[in-house]
């Protein structure tokens, strides 16, 4: 499992993280997937249930992470130049 899908679970199960998303261990975009993963997946939790949330949660970790990392990673930044 992802370092998203770990977070996003543990959040959903009531865990709160420690820190920020550096000290979770992910990147700045990690984060904003982890973030919108998290919503999406509380509403379904309330209007489906816990088994719902959790495989949305894994299907939309994969789909989104697998589009926003398609190009391998970043690819501009200072550290680049």
């Amino acid at each position: 499992m992802s370092a998203v899908g770990y977070w996003a679970r543990e959040i959903l199960d009531g865990g709160v993280p420690y820190g920020d998303y550096q000290s979770m261990g992910l990147s700045n975009r990690q984060y904003d997937i982890l973030r919108e993963v998290v919503a999406a997946a509380r509403v379904a939790k309330r209007e489906q249930g816990a088994r719902a949330a959790g495989e949305l949660t894994d299907r939309q970790v994969r789909r989104t992470c697998a589009e926003r990392y398609r190009d391998g990673g970043p690819s501009v930044g200072p550290w680049q130049r």
